[in-house]
């Protein structure tokens, strides 16, 4: 996979996509958590979020860069 995409004739890195992509499937897993009632669970919900968004979007990054 390239690692660059032009998009309307401008160049930008993949991680671009990737960071959006982690950021949907992000607001979904965490739309699902809050439905199943996950975040009476955590010591601080705001922190399970960044670490969701934060796995999810290095395991996205290692499938390009690997």
């Amino acid at each position: 996979m390239p690692r660059e995409i032009v998009l309307h004739g401008v160049y930008m890195p993949s991680l671009t996509l990737l960071f959006l992509a982690a950021f949907l499937l992000g607001w979904g897993l965490d739309r699902l958590f809050a439905w199943c009632g996950l975040y009476r669970h955590a010591w601080h919900p705001a922190l399970l979020r960044v670490g969701l968004f934060t796995c999810l979007y290095c395991a996205l990054a290692l499938t390009i860069y690997r």
